[in-house]
C-alpha cells in the first residue's frame, strides 16, 4: 500500500515539473471523424491527469458527434472550415472573432494533436500559459516549433493512431491504461434501430450483419460485384440478417446502390438514413461489422462489434479497427504496436483486417496511377473474405 501511495506521489511530483495550476485545458484536433474518435484516451489521460480541470475539444464541424455525451469533456467547440468560402475580409473578420473568443475562455494549457499549421496558431493565439504539440521538424511555416512550450518527439512510424495520440502527452508524464475509444448514443438513436428492427421483423435470435461498403473516398472500396457477393453468401448461405448503410452523400449513395443491384438477396438497407449516432446504435445491435476503411468502421470497433475491414492504400498499424479490451494492455505487454505487420491479413483483439501483402502497400495514394481505384483492393477475393468471415461466425454458434 506504502509503494502506491509513493508511486502516486511521484507521478504528482513529475506532473507539477512541466504543469502547474492548470484549471483549463483545450484539445485541439481538426482533422476527420475517424481521427476525432481516437483521441479519446488521451482526453481520458489529461482527465485523469488533472481531475478537476475543465476539458474543452476543438474540432472541426461535421466531427462532433464523435465525442457529444462523452463524460470526460466538459466542453466541445466547433471549427466552421466553411468559412473558406467566404471573402478574404469576412474569413479575416470570423476568424478574429473566432481567436478572441478562444482567448476570453482562458485556457493553462492547450495540446494540439493534429500537427497543421491552423492549429498551431490556434495554439499561440489561444493565450495558453502551456502548449502541447508534436515536434514539426521542418514541416509547416518557419518558426512553427516556436508557437509550442512543450514539444514532444514523436514518430508516427507503424503507430496506432490511439498511440501516437498519447505519446504526444506521455512526454510530459500524462498517460493513462484505460484506453477505450468510447462513443455515446442516445435513447433516441438507439429507438430509432430498435424500431426499424421491428418493422423488419429482425429478432434478438438473428445473426445480425452491419455492412458499410463504402467510403467518402471511392477508392479506399471494394469493387460492387464482389461487395455483393459477399452479401448474398452472408444472407442466402449463412442466413444470417444484413443492414446496408451509406453516408447521404451523392457519391456513396450511388455507390451503395449499384452493389445492392447486383445482389440476388435483398439485404435490408439505411443508405443515408442514419446519423453517425444511429450507425453506433446499429454496429451496438449487430454481432459482426463488415466494411472497408472508414468512419463507420471506427464506430463500430468502438461499440465493441467485431469488425472485418479491408484495407487497401492506407496503413492498418496507423487506423486499424481499435480493440478496446486489448488495448487496455498492448503498451504495457511489451507490444509495439496494435497492427504489427507492415501489411497482410492482420488480428488485434476480435477484429481483423484484410489487405493485400504486397511491397507497394501502404502507399497512402488515392488509387494506382492516378486513376483513383486501389488495385489492392479489387484484388482481394471473395473466396479469403469468406474464409475469414466463416471463421468469425463459427464463433457465434459456439
Amino acid at each position: 500500500m506504502g509503494e502506491v501511495v509513493e508511486d502516486r506521489e511521484a507521478d504528482k511530483v513529475k506532473k507539477n515539473i512541466f504543469f502547474n495550476d492548470v484549471r483549463k485545458i483545450l484539445i485541439i484536433k481538426l482533422r476527420h471523424i475517424g481521427d476525432v474518435l481516437l483521441t479519446v484516451p488521451t482526453i481520458r489521460a489529461l482527465r485523469e491527469a488533472f481531475n478537476d480541470a475543465e476539458i474543452s475539444v476543438l474540432v472541426n464541424k461535421g466531427t462532433e458527434e464523435m465525442l457529444t455525451g462523452n463524460p470526460l469533456l466538459n466542453e466541445i467547440i466547433v471549427y466552421k472550415r466553411d468559412i473558406n468560402r467566404l471573402s478574404l475580409s469576412q474569413r479575416v473578420k470570423n476568424e478574429i472573432i473566432f481567436v478572441s473568443d478562444l482567448r476570453k475562455k482562458g485556457f493553462d494549457l492547450v495540446v494540439d494533436l493534429t500537427s497543421g499549421d491552423r492549429p498551431a496558431l490556434l495554439s499561440f493565439l489561444s493565450g495558453a500559459r502551456y502548449r502541447i504539440g508534436n515536434n514539426p521538424k521542418g514541416k509547416g511555416f518557419l518558426g512553427k516549433r516556436f508557437l509550442y512550450t512543450h514539444l514532444a518527439n514523436v514518430d508516427q512510424k507503424r503507430r496506432h493512431t490511439v498511440e501516437y495520440n498519447l505519446d504526444t502527452v506521455r512526454e510530459f508524464g500524462i498517460d493513462t491504461k484505460d484506453k477505450r475509444a468510447d462513443f455515446y448514443f442516445n435513447n433516441e438513436d438507439e429507438q430509432y434501430i430498435d424500431n426499424f428492427l421491428k418493422k423488419n421483423k429482425v429478432s434478438k435470435k438473428d445473426i445480425l450483419v452491419h455492412v458499410h461498403p463504402t467510403s467518402r473516398w471511392l477508392f479506399k472500396t471494394w469493387n460492387d460485384k464482389s461487395m455483393s457477393e459477399i452479401m448474398d453468401y452472408l444472407q442466402i448461405k449463412k442466413k444470417t440478417r444484413v443492414i446496408v448503410t451509406s453516408s447521404p452523400e451523392k457519391k456513396e449513395l450511388d455507390k451503395a446502390k449499384k452493389i445492392l443491384k447486383l445482389c440476388k438477396s435483398k439485404p435490408l438497407q439505411l443508405l443515408g438514413k442514419t446519423s453517425l449516432k444511429q450507425l453506433g446504435a446499429l454496429s451496438s445491435r449487430a454481432q459482426l461489422f463488415f466494411g472497408v476503411d472508414s468512419a463507420p468502421m471506427h464506430i463500430a470497433a468502438a461499440m465493441n462489434t467485431p469488425v472485418i475491414a479491408l484495407f487497401g492504400p492506407s496503413g492498418a498499424f496507423h487506423w486499424g479497427p481499435w480493440d478496446n479490451q486489448q488495448g487496455q494492455g498492448a503498451r504495457d505487454k511489451g507490444q509495439k504496436n496494435a497492427y504489427q505487420k507492415k501489411n497482410g491479413i492482420q488480428t488485434f483483439g476480435t477484429h481483423t483486417v484484410i489487405q493485400k501483402d504486397w511491397d507497394c502497400i501502404p502507399c497512402g495514394k488515392d488509387g494506382c496511377d492516378g486513376t483513383k481505384k486501389s488495385r489492392c483492393l479489387d484484388e482481394i477475393t471473395v473466396e479469403s473474405v469468406i474464409r475469414i468471415i466463416e471463421n468469425k461466425l463459427s464463433q457465434f454458434a459456439k
